[in-house]
């Protein structure tokens, strides 16, 4: 459980780097909010790392093991990349800081693959749920230190700085490869490249309802995500200080989170995971339409607690039920390349859904925004009565 936290956290601290961070960043240096928004799509890796995936189930490094080797290269590569995006100005060096945020994704985005192989093959399916929960918490400290710790540094030093400081928070994540124990591969792995690509895939699509659960993993979570890509630059736009968004994020927002991932593990040991996706997706829903409200407030530093703790609190719980249920659905000799598909999907609104966000924004004004936000939460929701009804404890393979 603490290594899945930890790894958790390497996974978590680059992905706000090319996002939030990046967008107050270039706001900051007056680049066009409807640019920002199309940053968004830096994040295409996260998307597509299901194409890259059967290599590295396929292949096993001479030194650490199959996965903690290629864990070791891909942080390693992590630290240069984060600290060359630090030395992109995007006021004067654009196409460079787009180049050096599509590295950091990238090599993110491989690490995750890794990551997730790694946490599914250490764990028996019984403790997949608190093993999700304890990833969670650790993502999110990850993702704590890059947004509201890189913004509270960036009030006092430069932000070419701060991205030198999160390089070197990585180091934390290659200790923590190089101690972690190689799970153990009682699956064998694929024999060839052919049956690395194929087998996985293969196996999944002769699953009954396939489709529709890849349909529910790229929409569950849709709504959630188009809010969050806008909700920094939200907090700016009506009145909030950098530090001021930190402060709060970290004594509200933060401690939510791991109570709410904390609960959506114990949860999900009480009542399953599909009944915990019910749960978390109407709070989801719910927390998203309650930054409608803080738009209609304005600026209210009681306002944005209230609002960050609700939406935390349920982001937390529903992302470790969702990434329990993905989980679950792999086969183990093909755990990165499975697991990777399905995330993949997971991230497409992070990328695709989320880059016309600013647009969006910019048109409708951030009340409609948020509501329209919170409606997208219904087309997954709907989905659970097929993918994972009420009353099962877990859908069942062909």
């Amino acid at each position: 459980m603490l290594t899945a936290m930890l790894m958790g956290f390497a996974s978590g601290l680059p992905l706000l780097l090319t996002k939030s961070l990046l967008q107050v960043w270039m706001k900051d240096k007056g680049i066009d909010i409807s640019v920002i928004g199309l940053m968004a799509l830096v994040g295409i890796p996260y998307t597509l790392k299901f194409i890259w995936a059967p290599f590295l189930d396929r292949f096993t490094l001479s030194f650490l093991g199959r996965r903690r080797g290629w864990l070791l290269i891909f942080q390693i590569a992590l630290c240069f990349s984060i600290s060359g995006l630090g030395f992109a100005d995007p006021s004067t060096r654009l196409p460079l800081t787009i180049l050096a945020a599509f590295f950091v994704s990238f090599f993110s985005a491989s690490q995750d693959i890794v990551v997730d192989a790694y946490r599914r093959e250490d764990l028996p399916d019984e403790e997949l749920g608190l093993g999700a929960s304890f990833y969670i918490n650790g993502y999110r400290v990850g993702m704590l230190i890059a947004s509201a710790g890189g913004l509270a540094l960036a009030d006092h030093i430069p932000f070419s700085m701060v991205y030198l400081i999160m390089a070197a928070c990585m180091l934390v994540a290659i200790v923590v490869t190089c101690l972690s124990p190689e799970p153990e591969n009682v699956f064998g792995t694929p024999a060839s490249m052919r049956e690395a690509v194929m087998e996985p895939l293969g196996e999944y699509f002769r699953r009954d309802g396939a489709l529709l659960i890849l349909a529910f993993i790229l929409l569950y979570k849709i709504g959630d995500t188009m809010a969050s890509e806008m909700t920094l630059l939200f907090y700016r736009d009506i009145g909030f200080s950098k530090t001021e968004i930190a402060t709060v994020v970290k004594l509200f927002g933060f401690w939510a989170t791991i109570f709410g991932a904390f609960a959506g593990g114990v949860a999900m040991l009480r009542l399953g995971i599909n009944k915990s996706l019910w749960v978390a997706g109407a709070l989801q829903a719910l927390s998203t339409a309650c930054f409608a409200l803080l738009a209609q407030n304005g600026h209210s530093i009681m306002g944005l607690s209230l609002v960050i703790a609700f939406e935390n609190f349920s982001a937390g719980a529903g992302t470790s039920a969702y990434a329990a249920f993905m989980a679950r659905l792999t086969n183990k000799k093909f755990t990165a390349t499975q697991y990777a598909l399905l995330s993949s999907l997971m991230g497409v609104p992070r990328t695709f859904a989320a880059a016309p966000t600013g647009y969006m924004a910019k048109w409708l004004g951030w009340e409609s925004f948020f509501i329209l936000c919170a409606l997208a939460a219904l087309p997954g929701m709907l989905l659970l009565f097929k993918c994972a009804p009420w009353g099962k404890t877990e859908w069942r393979k062909k």
